[in-house]
């Protein structure tokens, strides 16, 4: 095979995936191997160990990297000897007093079913026989719950799809900064810093980052821009835009104050491929370190332009 004709047919493969997204694969032992390679062995900042949850349980659409960013998370802990985590699955976790045991907690992918969108509500209907009112009282609680604990102090870390766990409250959309609205398929695209000076984005040192993800666009709250962004993709860049926007600038990922406490949204990332950056693996730590309170930057909302 000639070299033009090897260089046409990658081009045609590299296409293919990059329309269909990438192929799930096994958690194995190469992989684990290669993402402690790859983890940073220190923290940003040098502080006490904090406890995280990260909460992995999902109703509605799985996410198939769910189960590698738990193992992600716990070599990040390891590694870095910043944090130590508590993978839960059960509703229970966010009882009022298990909550306090924790410095912050992190939504993997904790997405709900259509058209509710409530995870709480899910979780109750799928493992109880309780009628549909006290469903409605207690997942109004749990939801109650977790805003209580990040007003009093918690972090909140939110991945990719867990946006969306409470993706028809507006009081939790304005927590979080935003609700899911609609992505496009799959696609190549560059993520850049709005502000290569800022603390937390020093990990992708002004070249942003370049990955294939499913571009997210989002509504409710989002609009009032009331947090720090970190990240960006530009819209008319992205192939299958359904609805004109109204800026071009599309956030994927910020960090903002609610009460005393503090959240940070990563859009990145759907896929596990992606975690194979070292950068990205930096940006999640010290978007952990971020919500415990260890990393202090200017996280002031830029509010409506």
């Amino acid at each position: 095979m000639n070299k033009a004709v090897y260089t046409l047919l990658t081009f045609l493969f590299v296409s293919s995936t990059f329309a269909q997204g990438l192929k799930e694969f096994p958690i194995t032992e190469q992989w684990l191997a290669k993402i402690e390679s790859l983890a940073p062995s220190t923290p940003t900042v040098r502080a006490d160990v904090k406890k995280i949850l990260v909460f992995s349980q999902h109703t509605g659409f799985y996410h198939w990297t769910i189960p590698h960013n738990d193992e992600m998370l716990k070599i990040l802990a390891r590694k870095s000897g910043a944090f130590e985590v508590t993978i839960a699955r059960d509703i229970d976790s966010f009882d009022a007093k298990n909550l306090k045991q924790y410095d912050a907690v992190i939504l993997n992918n904790s997405n709900p079913a259509g058209p509710k969108r409530d995870l709480f509500w899910d979780l109750l209907k799928k493992n109880s026989s309780l009628d549909d009112n006290t469903i409605a009282s207690m997942a109004a609680e749990y939801e109650e719950n977790l805003m209580n604990y990040v007003t009093k102090g918690g972090g909140l870390m939110i991945m990719h799809g867990a946006i969306t766990v409470q993706n028809n409250s507006v009081k939790f959309s304005k927590m979080v900064g935003g609700s899911f609205d609609y992505h496009p398929k799959q696609q190549e695209m560059h993520l850049k810093e709005v502000n290569t000076d800022h603390p937390m984005v020093q990990a992708f040192k002004g070249k942003g980052f370049t990955h294939v993800d499913e571009p997210y666009f989002f509504n409710n709250a989002y609009s009032d821009y009331n947090f720090r962004p970190l990240l960006y993709i530009e819209a008319d860049k992205l192939e299958g835009v359904k609805k004109e926007v109204s800026d071009n600038t599309i956030y994927v990922a910020w960090i903002k104050r609610y009460g005393k406490g503090r959240v940070f949204y990563s859009s990145p990332s759907h896929n596990a491929q992606s975690m194979e950056n070292p950068d990205l693996l930096q940006f999640f730590l010290d978007g952990i370190q971020y919500v415990v309170g260890d990393l202090k930057c200017d996280d002031s909302p830029i509010g409506k332009l």
